[in-house]
């Protein structure tokens, strides 16, 4: 008997999550909400929840990822954009990686999970992708209830905030569920239980979830998670879960195997492949986009030959570009001046907008979110200037590469990514 798409996806059918192997690419960074439960954490190797990545990577860096994970995972079915942000706020890169994937993998199946706020203008270039699966985050279809999840939500540069949040994203992704069902597409609801907020609404979200058409639904218990409004919620306990998923089961199909997943996992349900972080975080390193249009490459330095100054301590950068006659100084530029917080990190990356890449001994993760969102690779080296340079125009490897500071928890730490005890 022929195995359809759906049997081998393991996030939609519980029979293929022992077979069927899943990637996650991280190439979107941006979110164009904040829930109050969720923090986009970075770089931390032992937690295991949506919002956390090794590293974020460009479409081209992704794909061939990609590649190179195909040679330890063999039973890769599904390519998937899930965060560290949103992939509809990042959506040329969440598409120009669809594109890309599908060239090389054509035989793969191809999804993404999104908040719904900017995926409707985007539903017809999705299909024509070919992007089969969709998940949308719906915690709730009261927006009273939903101020009480979202902080804020931007969108076409307006902000909305509280019940206006609620009630703007609800009205969102009432417009494009129905939509992905007109494009033939299967629709997976994903809904967070959060204990005194919306513990009592899951049956009615689950109710909207198959008028609207939505094919199943997955209710994710909260993960507490340090530094988020929500910090202290309690967790639902597995008999709370229990009871809400057969209420809402009264009105759509359940998902029960849900591995809450990291934005970069890859391997089956559950089963995480660990090397994968370890290759991903190379191919970070990587500046492979070689359409770039940013022509030039920053550098903290002290005396103009070595990479050899953190970026927090840099009163100013080397800038170069890459001639015909090899690399070339270009200018000197100052940094902003210490303080201000992410503000002097959103004037940096306005100082290098015309820069791909940054070179730097060290630097903060603040720092590294904000640049690299502005789509400047940031690169922790020691060595030649010319090494780093190589690699990011040419796409050579840099021998004196750092791994990312946050991946050193300390000395008791033995994590396996299954979250922090």
């Amino acid at each position: 008997m022929e195995t359809t798409i759906k049997a081998v996806h393991p996030c939609f059918d519980v029979s293929a999550k022992n077979m069927h192997a899943r990637v996650h690419l991280p190439v979107s960074p941006k979110c164009n909400v904040q829930c109050n439960y969720c923090n986009r954490k970075y770089d931390c190797v032992s937690e295991s929840r949506p919002g956390i990545t090794s590293a974020v990577v460009t479409p081209f860096q992704a794909v061939e990822y990609l590649k190179e994970l195909s040679n330890y995972l063999e039973n890769i079915s599904v390519v998937g954009i899930a965060g560290p942000g949103d992939p509809m706020a990042n959506p040329e890169e969440t598409l120009e990686t669809l594109r890309l994937t599908k060239a090389a993998f054509p035989e793969k199946i191809y999804c993404l999970s999104t908040n719904g706020v900017n995926l409707e203008p985007y539903i017809d270039d999705l299909a024509s992708l070919g992007v089969t699966h969709v998940t949308v985050t719906m915690n709730a279809v009261d927006p009273l209830i939903g101020g009480k999840i979202y902080s804020w939500a931007w969108h076409e540069k307006k902000i909305y905030r509280g019940t206006a949040a609620g009630e703007f994203i609800l009205e969102r992704q009432l417009k494009a569920i129905p939509k992905l069902k007109d494009r033939g597409m299967t629709v997976k609801i994903n809904c967070v239980v959060l204990p005194g907020i919306n513990e009592h609404h899951i049956s009615e979200v689950a109710k909207k979830a198959a008028e609207l058409g939505a094919d199943v639904m997955n209710c994710v218990p909260v993960v507490p998670t340090k530094d988020t409004e929500f910090e202290s919620i309690e967790e639902p306990s597995k008999m709370q879960m229990f009871a809400l998923r057969a209420k809402a089961s009264e009105y759509i199909k359940m998902m029960t195997h849900c591995a809450r997943c990291r934005a970069d996992a890859a391997g089956l349900l559950g089963k995480d492949f660990q090397h994968a972080y370890g290759i991903l975080q190379e191919y970070a390193l990587r500046v492979l986009d070689t359409k770039n249009e940013r022509p030039y490459i920053a550098a903290a330095t002290n005396e103009g030959l070595l990479v050899n100054l953190h970026l927090g301590e840099s009163p100013s950068l080397n800038i170069y570009e890459q001639t015909p006659n090899g690399f070339h100084l270009v200018e000197e530029r100052t940094t902003p001046e210490a303080g201000g917080g992410e503000m002097r990190w959103t004037e940096l990356a306005k100082t290098l907008k015309d820069c791909r890449a940054l070179l730097v001994a060290g630097v903060g993760g603040s720092p590294v979110k904000v640049l690299q969102a502005s789509g400047i690779r940031v690169i922790q080296m020691t060595g030649l200037i010319d090494e780093g340079l190589e690699a990011v125009y040419n796409g050579k490897q840099i021998r004196n590469v750092k791994k990312a500071d946050a991946f050193r928890c300390g000395e008791t730490c033995r994590g396996t990514a299954s979250g922090c005890a």
